[in-house]
C-alpha cells in the first residue's frame, strides 16, 4: 500500500471511530462520566494509569476509586485526611496495589494543594513545554519526588530514561490535549502542542504499524514511538495522535 492510500485508509478508519460510541466500552468513559477540568484530569490519569488488562476490568475498578473518593475526586484528594485513606487498602488491579495507590493519593494531595492543574507537572519550572521526551522525563521526576516514595510504585509511572514507550502516558495526554469537537477526547490543556504528543505503543499498534509498513523496529520502546509518530506527522503533521483511533482499533478489532 502506497503512502496515499495508506493515509487515506487510516483517514477513514479515524472517521469511523472518533466518535462518542467509542467511549463506552473505552477507560476514556470514566473521566466522561465527571464535568470539572480537575475531576477529569484526576480520574483520566488514574484511567490511564490502570489501563492494562482487559477494559472492563479497568473501568470497573477506576469506577470503585471514584466512589471511594465520593464521586468527587478533587474535592475528596485536596481535603481528605490520612484516616480517609483506609477505604483504599487491599485495592488491586493486577500488579498495581494498594502501596501505589496511597502513594498515587498522597502525590495528587500535595500536588493539587499547590497547583490548579495538572498540566503544569508536564512544564518546565517557567511553565514551558520543552518537548515531550523531556516533559516526560520531568513528570517522572516530579511524581516521585516526595521522600516516600515507594520504589516499587515506579513501574507504574513509565519514563523514556529507562527507554519506555510511555504508552499509558502517552495515551492520557491525547485526552487531556486533542480537541473536544468530536465528543471523545477533552482538549483541556492548551500549553502542550497537539503537534508535539507521541502516539501510545503497546504490543497491538506495534503489530499493526509493522504490518503496514510504517515502522521497522522490533521493540515497542520510546524510540520506536518516535518513530512511529515521525511517519504519523509525515500524513498529518498537526495532528499525528489522531491516527491512534485508527492503529488501535485496528489491532483490536479488524483484519486489514
Amino acid at each position: 500500500m502506497n503512502k496515499r492510500k495508506l493515509q487515506d485508509f487510516l483517514e477513514e478508519r479515524v472517521r469511523h471511530y472518533e466518535k462518542p460510541e467509542f467511549i463506552a466500552n473505552d477507560p476514556i468513559s470514566v473521566p466522561h462520566r465527571y464535568s470539572s477540568q480537575q475531576d477529569r484530569e484526576i480520574m483520566g490519569f488514574f484511567a490511564a494509569s490502570l489501563a492494562w488488562g482487559q477494559r472492563t476490568t479497568i473501568i470497573r475498578n477506576c469506577l470503585k476509586l471514584g466512589e471511594w473518593m465520593d464521586n468527587s475526586p478533587h474535592a475528596f484528594i485536596v481535603g481528605h485526611q490520612e484516616l480517609d485513606r483506609k477505604r483504599f487498602l487491599g485495592f488491586v488491579h493486577r500488579t498495581f496495589n494498594d502501596t501505589d495507590l496511597l502513594y498515587f493519593l498522597e502525590f495528587l494531595q500535595q500536588y493539587y494543594c499547590k497547583e490548579t492543574s495538572l498540566e503544569t507537572a508536564f512544564l518546565d519550572e517557567n511553565g514551558h513545554f520543552q518537548g515531550m521526551e523531556k516533559a516526560l522525563t520531568g513528570f517522572h521526576k516530579t511524581f516521585f519526588s516526595l521522600p516516600d516514595a515507594p520504589q516499587r510504585t515506579q513501574k507504574h509511572v513509565a519514563t523514556p530514561a529507562k527507554k519506555s514507550a510511555c504508552k499509558r502516558l502517552n495515551m492520557y495526554l491525547r485526552w487531556m490535549v486533542r480537541p473536544a469537537e468530536k465528543g471523545v477526547d477533552f482538549g483541556l490543556w492548551k500549553k502542550i502542542p497537539l503537534s508535539e504528543l507521541v502516539c501510545p505503543l503497546d504490543t497491538h499498534v506495534h503489530r499493526v504499524a509493522s504490518g503496514l509498513g510504517m515502522i521497522k523496529r522490533k521493540q515497542a520502546d520510546w524510540q520506536c514511538a518516535m518513530e512511529l509518530t515521525t511517519f504519523l506527522k509525515e500524513l498529518d503533521p498537526n495532528d499525528p495522535v489522531k491516527f491512534d483511533y485508527a492503529l488501535f482499533s485496528l489491532g483490536e478489532n479488524e483484519r486489514y
